[in-house]
């Protein structure tokens, strides 16, 4: 994503990531803030993804890169054919 590139000086403290099934691929939409600051910073970003297991490692790569914890991750993941054998 290219969210690291353009905010790489800042730190955040929350990531918020929704992974949608769309026309075959995944679109993971991301939102990231840094709570602890008087003036929050925030970015935010949107990319396709051709696999659910490449649209989970860039949002693993975003908390990696910004060392945000497990417990402040949060992802909401919508899927249009739950029966084609995608657990969620």
């Amino acid at each position: 994503m290219n969210i690291s590139k353009h905010h790489s000086r800042y730190n955040f403290s929350r990531l918020h990531a929704d992974i949608v099934e769309e026309d075959g691929a995944f679109t993971v939409r991301v939102r990231m803030l840094n709570h602890l600051q008087k003036k929050n910073q925030g970015a935010w970003g949107e990319e396709i993804a051709p696999t659910f297991e490449l649209a989970t490692a860039m949002i693993d790569e975003l908390a990696r890169q910004f060392s945000i914890p497990q417990n402040c991750i949060f992802i909401k993941i919508i899927m249009t054919r739950f029966k084609d054998g995608t657990m969620h």
